[in-house]
């Protein structure tokens, strides 16, 4: 029986249809199977060629295996299953020569070896883990507003981070209050306040001088038409 040569793409073809007619084709291991070269097996099932070379799985005794196309051969008709039978070793024959005999009282005693107790290994604990800060996504710059007074006018500038987002400009003091009641803050409200209240006094104070200098001005006018 020629168990050299492989399957080919056509034996394997046959092989599949056979195996979807619910039958397990034989097939003979070839040479490069090794040393079951000429055993015989049978295909149980065709695997994707294309994951590995080796898809053809062969019943062989109690085993399944996976062989390739170039292990495996188709069987003849009528070969049945055979299998290599392990020589038997050849029984050690005795020496011819006698032992004398031994002499048990010249022989020492042997003392019984003492049996080791097992030793239990220490496995190191691992060290515990450090726990690990969670990173907090960086934000974006502060933003701040500065409402300040200065020389009898109130100004307002915005800044975000090292940036000048509004440069310091004029504001009207009611605008200025109705900011500052925003804020909610007892001590800041009356100081503004106050601040408004001295504005006010000395604005009354330049009308009052105004009026009496207006008041001068058109009596001085009045005398003067008088004089034509």
């Amino acid at each position: 029986m020629d168990a050299g040569q492989g399957l080919s793409t056509s034996e394997v073809q046959s092989i599949r249809e056979a195996l979807a007619a619910g039958r397990k084709p034989r097939v003979v291991f070839t040479a490069s199977a090794g040393q079951i070269a000429g055993q015989v097996g049978q295909v149980i099932e065709l695997t994707d060629p294309e994951v590995s070379d080796e898809f053809v799985v062969v019943r062989f005794g109690r085993d399944e295996l996976p062989f390739s196309p170039a292990d495996l051969a188709v069987a003849p008709k009528g070969v049945t299953r055979r299998v290599v039978e392990p020589k038997p070793e050849p029984e050690p024959q005795e020496s011819p020569l006698v032992a004398a005999p031994e002499f048990v009282l010249d022989t020492p005693r042997v003392p019984a070896q003492r049996q080791e107790e097992p030793k239990v290994e220490q496995t190191e604990k691992p060290p515990a883990r450090r726990a690990v800060k969670a990173v907090k996504p960086k934000g974006p710059a502060g933003l701040t507003v500065t409402l300040a007074y200065a020389d009898g006018e109130w100004t307002v500038a915005a800044q975000q981070g090292s940036k000048a987002l509004a440069k310091p400009y004029v504001v009207k003091p009611a605008e200025a209050l109705k900011m500052v009641a925003l804020v909610d803050v007892p001590g800041v409200q009356e100081a503004v306040e106050q601040i408004l209240g001295t504005e006010r006094a000395e604005a009354e104070q330049q009308a009052e001088k105004l009026r009496a200098e207006l008041a001068e001005i058109e009596a001085r006018l009045a005398e003067l038409r008088e004089a034509r």
